[in-house]
C-alpha cells in the first residue's frame, strides 16, 4: 500500500511563500529605521534602546488598534496599502492624546492565503504611516490561516508604544469652565463606521466604482481614503502652548471620545455648524436616511482630533497649527453647565 505524505503547503500554509514576504517587506521597514533601534527585521523580538537621558522620569505609553470592516473594502477594490496608513494612524494618535511621541510600532497580519505582493503593498503602507508619525517599525507577524479566513481575506492589528515626561502627561485634569475647543479637520471617514457605510450602499444599491456628485472620485477611492496622522503637528504644538486635553475622534464620534477627556461635573458645548462636514457624510446620510444623532455617535463628521486650550492660549495654539499647515476651527468650549458633550 502506497502512503502519500502531505506537506504543510498542501495543507494551505506555504512557508515559501512567507519567507519571500519577509524579503520584500525589507527595505520598507529600513525606510523607518530610527537611531535607537538595535535588531534587523526576523528577529525573534525587537530591540529599542530608550535615550532615557532625555527624559527626568520617562513614562511608555501604548496603544493598540485596527482598521475593522474598513478592511472590507480594501478587500473589494484590491487596494491594500492605504489600510496600512490607517492602521498605523489608529494607534499613535491614541497615544498621542497623552502627549507621548511614537517610538516603535509593530504590526500583526493574518491571511487566508499569503500572496506576497499583497503583504508587501500592506506593509509599504504601515512603513508610510509610521514615517508620518516619526516611529520606527520594529517588528511584527504574518499568518497564514487558511479555513479561518477566505482566499482573499486578511486581517491587520498594530501595537505602538511611545514615551513622555511624567510631568507632561495630558489625561485632561487641567480642564476647567470655559475652556476652548479646537478642532482639526479628518481627511474623510477615517477608519470608523464602516459597517454602516456598507449597509448604505446596499440599500442604494451602489458599488465602489460609482461616481457621486460632490466627491470628485469614485465612492471606492473616497471610502480608501487614509486616516491622517497628527503626531509630527501635535508634538510641534505641545513645544510651544499648553493643551490641557485631546481627543481623537474615532468610534463613537466626537460625543463619545471627547466624553473620555473631561473631569466630573464639566461638560462641552459644541456648535455644530462650525464644523464644516464633508460631502461624503451628507451623501451617507441622506442615502440612509441616518437621523443626525446617529451620524455623530458613529462618524467622525470631518473631525479627527480635538485640542482643549486655555482662553489666553487659543490664538497661540491657532497662529502655530495654522503655520504647520492645519486648518483649525473653533468648535466649541468646556461648560459647567452641560452634562457630556452637547452638539447644538
Amino acid at each position: 500500500m502506497n502512503k502519500t505524505g502531505l506537506s504543510y503547503k498542501e495543507a494551505g500554509v506555504d512557508i515559501d511563500a512567507a519567507s519571500e514576504s519577509v524579503d520584500m517587506i525589507k527595505k520598507w521597514v529600513g525606510m523607518t529605521r530610527r537611531p535607537e533601534v538595535m535588531t534587523e527585521i526576523g528577529s525573534f523580538g525587537g530591540l529599542f534602546a530608550l535615550d532615557t537621558s532625555k527624559y527626568k522620569e520617562p513614562v511608555l505609553v501604548s496603544g493598540t488598534d485596527g482598521v475593522g470592516t474598513k478592511l472590507k473594502i480594501a478587500q473589494m477594490t484590491g487596494v491594500s496599502d492605504t489600510v496600512g496608513i490607517d492602521l498605523v494612524a489608529m494607534c499613535v494618535n491614541d497615544i498621542l492624546v497623552h502627549g507621548a511621541e511614537p517610538l516603535f510600532f509593530l504590526d500583526y497580519i493574518a491571511v487566508g492565503k499569503l500572496k506576497p505582493e499583497r503583504i508587501e503593498s500592506m506593509v509599504k503602507g504601515v512603513s508610510q504611516g509610521c514615517m508620518q508619525a516619526g516611529c520606527a517599525l520594529i517588528g511584527g507577524e504574518t499568518a497564514e490561516m487558511p479555513g479561518l479566513y477566505a482566499e482573499d481575506e486578511y486581517d491587520l492589528a498594530g501595537f505602538a508604544v511611545g514615551v513622555v515626561e511624567r510631568s507632561q502627561i495630558i489625561d485632561g485634569s487641567k480642564i476647567e469652565d470655559h475652556d476652548i475647543l479646537i478642532a482639526l479637520p479628518s481627511s474623510g471617514l477615517h477608519s470608523n463606521g464602516y459597517s454602516l457605510v456598507r449597509k448604505v450602499m446596499e440599500k442604494a444599491g451602489l458599488g465602489l466604482d460609482d461616481e457621486l456628485p460632490g466627491l470628485g472620485k469614485t465612492l471606492g477611492q473616497e471610502l480608501l481614503t487614509p486616516t491622517r496622522i497628527y503626531v509630527k503637528t501635535i508634538l510641534s504644538l505641545l513645544q510651544q502652548v499648553e493643551v490641557k486635553g485631546m481627543a481623537h475622534i474615532t468610534g463613537g464620534g466626537i460625543v463619545e471620545n471627547l466624553q473620555r477627556v473631561l473631569p466630573s461635573g464639566l461638560g462641552a458645548l459644541i456648535d455644530g455648524d462650525k464644523i464644516p462636514v464633508p460631502p461624503v457624510f451628507h451623501l451617507l446620510q441622506d442615502l440612509g436616511g441616518i437621523p443626525s444623532a446617529e451620524m455623530y455617535r458613529t462618524f467622525n463628521m470631518g473631525i479627527g482630533f480635538v485640542l482643549v486650550v486655555a482662553p489666553e492660549k487659543c490664538s497661540g495654539a491657532l497662529n502655530h497649527l495654522q503655520d504647520k499647515g492645519e486648518k483649525p476651527i473653533i468648535i466649541g468650549s468646556i461648560s459647567a453647565r452641560e452634562t457630556g458633550v452637547v452638539i447644538k
